[in-house]
């Protein structure tokens, strides 16, 4: 009955948002990027305005708000570009004509606009929109025609972020995730940009039905991109040093259902370690008894899960201790792929006390913020003929500008990306013959 209770709760579309899903709220195109959780109170506030995000339950991702001032204040509503406007940028071969005006002879002295904050307030209590604010602006405004069609353009927009911002809701992924936190906490994640997380998840081959080994100290953002990648398939071991865990709140943007949620454990390192090196010294002598034992802690750990999941419908929160069974399984059979995020550690510890926790054959990446550990990490493993196809990667980003006649590398960018090492772990007696 529990079971069957769980397995029959709606399954949500994953386009369209639903009341308590995490979403990621892009206002004014970039100007800021915040999370929120779409629960009857939630608010944002923009400006000194607090607007309810209750407009956006049932919409799809992708949707874009705009807020406007009504009676009972201001409120989020559904804003669709006009089709006259997609038409052009569709287009994109409208004729561009040379400028004969410029700005030289336009002096900012406060004195252009004969609008005044009095009759802008006016006409919001009169339940004027955000966009006839904007254009009685540009009605108003002593040198807006005397202006290029560049400059038009930007006081246009500027306007109108100020007076009829927008908000564009986003799906939370790992892109999204960590574009958000790289551009306002990228401390949180260890200055992990983009698209060196996607290189991390290239580099260790996570694919369906990978048992991946994850030291992830940097926010949750590396567990829950490859339990996104997962889909549901497979296992990601989160193993930490300590008795206690590191946070991982970022996990929780991530939208993950049941059956990913339960896809996700953690384990200590001490306890991973002890239990690979320990049961192979005694899997030889005592092998009919270890079977027996091992029997017995199958049937009393599944005894012990199953009512704990039924008792409520709720998706449990990931992260659970793995059980015993998947730790005499990866014992046996080894991870399939080794990803390690840590940039407080020193990489070359932790490396020679998980390799031998992988299978054979198995690659592995390692992120540092820094070269130097990366390289004394890759030269002891040379010595100790460890792994294969070691190399360590730079990852390189340039985002441009693209708009008609102004093509250009964006002025403030990010020139950095952090290291990887990559490699392939082998047998240590592999090349004794040599």
């Amino acid at each position: 009955m529990s079971q069957n209770k769980v397995q029959s709760e709606p399954i949500q579309n994953p386009r369209v948002t639903w009341e308590g899903c995490s979403v990621l709220l892009d206002v004014n195109n970039g100007d800021r990027l915040l999370f929120a959780r779409l629960s009857p109170g939630a608010t944002l506030k923009i400006g000194n305005k607090n607007c309810s995000l209750h407009p956006l339950v049932g919409c799809p991702f992708g949707s874009l708000f705009q807020v406007e001032n009504k009676k009972e204040g201001p409120n989020l509503c559904r804003f669709v570009p006009s089709t006259e406007d997609n038409h052009v940028q569709e287009k994109g071969d409208c004729p561009i004509k040379k400028e004969t005006k410029d700005n030289r002879a336009i002096i900012d002295n406060n004195k252009a606009q004969s609008l005044s904050g009095e009759d802008i307030d006016a006409m919001r209590r009169h339940g004027a929109t955000g966009d006839e604010i904007v254009e009685a602006l540009i009605a108003n405004s002593a040198t807006f025609e005397k202006k290029t069609s560049f400059s038009q353009e930007k006081y246009r927009l500027r306007k109108q972020k100020k007076y009829a911002p927008r908000v564009l809701l986003r799906r939370p992924t790992s892109f999204s995730i960590c574009e958000a936190y790289f551009k306002k906490y990228p401390i949180r994640i260890g200055f992990m940009r983009e698209d060196t997380l996607s290189l991390l998840l290239s580099m260790a081959n996570v694919t369906a039905n990978s048992d991946v080994l994850v030291v992830d100290m940097v926010g949750g953002i590396l567990t829950g991109s490859v339990a996104e990648r997962l889909g549901g398939s497979g296992y990601v071991c989160n193993t930490y040093l300590g008795s206690t865990p590191p946070p991982m709140d970022i996990m929780r943007m991530f939208n993950l259902n049941y059956e990913t949620c339960m896809r996700v454990v953690r384990c200590s390192l001490n306890d991973l370690c002890s239990v690979h090196n320990g049961i192979f010294e005694q899997f030889d002598q005592h092998e009919d008894s270890s079977n027996a034992e091992s029997q017995t802690s199958q049937t009393t750990v599944s005894e012990t899960t199953i009512p704990s999941v039924s008792k409520s419908c709720k998706p449990p929160k990931a992260g659970e201790n793995a059980s015993e069974k998947l730790l005499k399984l990866w014992k046996e059979n080894g991870f399939s792929s080794l990803i390690i995020a840590a940039p407080e550690l020193d990489a070359w510890s932790l490396v020679k006390d998980l390799l031998p926790v992988l299978s054979y054959s198995a690659p592995f990446a390692i992120y540092h913020q820094c070269l130097e550990p990366l390289a004394t990490c890759m030269h002891n493993m040379q010595l100790g003929k460890m792994a294969i196809g070691l190399q360590i990667s730079e990852p390189w980003l340039r985002e441009y500008q693209v708009l008609p006649s102004r093509t250009h590398p964006c002025m403030q960018m990010s020139a950095f990306g952090g290291y990887i090492l990559s490699g392939t772990r082998i047998h240590s007696n592999l090349f004794s013959s040599e």
